[in-house]
This record gives structure tokens, sequence and C-alpha cells, in this order.
């Protein structure tokens, strides 16, 4: 049999469940970060897409620009001026998604070997993307206001690094955001030792409370920062659209990486979105979608309250898909997942695979969005029920064990 190539990883690295878990009807599947199927401008996107193909415009159906439609990438770089990033189209590449963008960043860095620092936990998909390409990983653990600066300073001390990839906004997994002083301090971090930072902001507009910050690529002063950002959350994953702002040095060989892998993304697509960004009012719809899903947000925070035991530590985010719970004690998440919570239909991200140092099992990940308020609290109260079931049956074992140890 034909041997692969060294980078197809045999081994499991969480991706397979966690669609299978999402897309399964007998489920309540907290597991996927799914958009909510309601909440999609879908007259609108068809109203576009329906203009677009009107016009009979031959130039739709050819071939275009690696780079992608130049007024839509007007439009993103404008709405990156919100995020305090001096921005102009010759900035911006459109990609099939931010995950490409991610897969893109790691074929033009990455070796065999190479350092990489990335977040613990962090976004299991960008783990997959960059596994390929056989990084040797560096993990900053997360702190309430974004990962641990300190951390990060001993490893770029102490190690040759690459990049450092994060998500400063509602991160995936903890829904945790940067702090103002900790993008800054990246920056200088990275001017110090180096390193190219990938700033990953898919939920960065998916605020529910508080003031949005500027972007760290805002912060850039010597052309460091690679910022990504995606149409999947704000409009449709379907889409397949995202963009990628970078400085010309970073984002020629980009460009060439895209134009080697898929030559453009799709040029009808393209030409719909700036259609119907044209035509509507991005932010308004995004509002509404806050709205929504504040809502859901809630009603999971406050099921956690009324039924997870006090040995569960939980972060309350401010917006984006997720909410992150940590035992205190050492519950393997996944054997818990996959010997009791499954036999109770309910299913969830398990920690494990979004640590790629350490590992760490006892946390989960919990998605809100794509479900109702009524599932939402049927799903909690049944977690809940288990996880009190289970860590007060620990704590009675351990308490057996400790008491036979001082007795002997």
């Amino acid at each position: 049999m034909t041997q692969l190539a060294r980078r197809i990883k045999t081994t499991d690295n969480g991706l397979t469940d966690l669609f299978a878990y999402a897309s399964n009807p007998d489920l309540i599947s907290f597991a996927g970060g799914y958009p909510n199927d309601q909440l999609f401008p879908k007259a609108e996107l068809q109203a576009a897409f329906s203009d677009t193909l009107a016009t009979g415009d031959a130039a739709l159906f050819q071939y275009t620009s690696t780079s992608g439609l130049e007024s839509l990438r007007e439009k993103f770089a404008k709405r990156a001026e919100q995020a305090g990033v001096q921005a102009t189209a010759a900035n911006v590449l459109l990609t099939q998604g931010a995950q490409q963008g991610i897969d893109l960043t790691a074929k033009l860095l990455l070796n065999p070997g190479d350092g990489m620092v990335v977040e613990g936990p962090t976004y299991l998909g960008a783990l997959s993307a960059f596994d390929a390409y056989e990084p040797t990983y560096y993990e900053a653990p997360m702190e309430d206001d974004g990962l641990d600066v300190n951390e990060l300073q001993k490893i770029l001390m102490t190690h040759s690094v690459k990049f450092i990839y994060t998500i400063p906004d509602f991160q995936n997994p903890t829904g945790v955001t940067m702090s103002l002083e900790k993008r800054k301090a990246l920056v200088r971090l990275a001017n110090q030792y180096d390193v190219i930072i990938l700033e990953d902001t898919p939920y960065r507009d998916l605020r529910f409370s508080g003031e949005a910050l500027p972007a760290i690529k805002s912060f850039d002063t010597e052309g460091r920062v690679i910022m990504l950002g995606s149409c999947s959350k704000i409009l449709s994953p379907s889409l397949r659209l995202g963009w990628l702002i970078a400085d010309e040095e970073l984002l020629k060989p980009i460009t060439d990486l895209k134009l080697a892998s898929d030559v453009q993304s799709s040029n009808l697509t393209m030409r719909a979105v700036d259609r119907y960004l044209t035509d509507n009012n991005l932010d308004q719809h995004i509002q509404a979608m806050n709205t929504a899903y504040a809502t859901k947000k809630d009603a999971m925070m406050n099921a956690i309250k009324t039924y997870f035991p006090e040995e569960i530590h939980v972060v309350n985010p401010a917006g984006g898909f997720f909410i992150f719970i940590q035992n205190v004690g050492n519950l393997d998440m996944t054997q818990f997942l996959k010997q009791t919570m499954l036999t109770e239909n309910i299913a969830y991200v398990p920690s494990e695979h979004l640590f790629p140092v350490s590992n760490t099992k006892n946390a989960a990940r919990l998605n809100y969005t794509n479900l109702t308020e009524k599932t939402i609290q049927l799903g909690i109260q049944k977690l809940g029920g288990q996880l009190k079931q289970h860590l007060a049956q620990t704590n009675w074992n351990t308490d057996i064990q400790l008491e036979s140890i001082s007795t002997n």
C-alpha cells in the first residue's frame, strides 16, 4: 500500500466527533460552534445572489484576481478601521473562510519542528491545520484577561518561536477577551523577539455587553500582525468567505500560496456578498444576532448556576459562542462524555484536544448559539445532574482512601 505523507495524522484530533455530534438529531449537542439557523439573512442573501446573477455579466463566470474582488476588499478594510486598523484593499486577501487564512499562515511560516505558541486551551480547527506542518507547540496559559504574557515571555526567552496564534475576542473555547494592556504587550514582545502574531477574530463583532477593544493589529508597528476575519459567524458558514489583513511583505507570499492552493475564492460568492453589503446594514443584522445570542447565553449561565455542582468553575463571557467549564478535581471529561453523557444524549467538546501540550482533561467547551432556551435548560440540567453524581462519588472514594491511609 502507498505510504502516506508524514503530515497525515492517524490519531484522533476530536474534529470528526465534533461534527458528528453537532449533526446528530438524537443528541442535545453543545459541541458544534454553529450559528443559529434562524438568524441567517436568508432573504437578503437570496436577493443578493439573484441580483448578481441577473446582471448577465460574463466576467461573473470567469477567473478573477487571487486577491479577490477589490470593492469587497475595500469594504472589509473599512470594517477593520472600526477596530483601529489602518488598511486599504491592497492589504486584504479574500479567503475560503478564516480557516484558509490559518492554513496559509502556517504554510508560510512553519518548517517541521519550528516553534509556535498557542493559547492553552485554543481552537481545535486551528490545531488541526497547524498539525499538518509538524510544529513544536508551546502553550501560554489563559487567564481571565487573555493569555499569560509573563509565561509567554518566558517561552520566547528560552525557545525559538516563529509565530503566536491568538483569538483575542471571546476566545474559542474559553470566551475570554484579551485586555488592552495585554494586546499592547503582545506586540511589544513580538517586536522584541522577532515573532509573527496571527490574530484570529471570527467572534469580534459578537459582543453582548461592554466596549469593543482595538485589534492587536492596530498596535502593529513593524508589520508583524496578520489579522483574520470571517463571514461564517456574522452571515453564513456556507459562503466559505473570510479575509486576511497583512502588510505587503507578508501578504504577497501568502497570496502566492493561495494561488497555488485554489487559484481564487468563488467569484460568484464574492460578488454576491459585495452586493449584500451594499444593499443591507450589516451592523444592524449583527445587533439582532447579538440580542438573540445574549438571551441564549444567559439561559445557559442561569441553568449552570441552578444545576451545576460548586466544584465546576465557569467563565461568563461578554460575547461569542462558548462557555468554558472546568472542574477543580480530576474528572476526565473525555471519558465522562463517552461513558456517561452520550448515553444521556448530551454532547460537548472535552478539553483534551484543545491543549496540544498539556492535554488537560478536566474541562469542556459548551456552545449555546444553535439551541433553543428550553433545550439549553434541559441539556444543562442533565449534564449538571450527572456531574454532581460523579463528583460526589469521586469525593466519597477519595475520603475512603484518605481514611484508609490515616488508619494504617
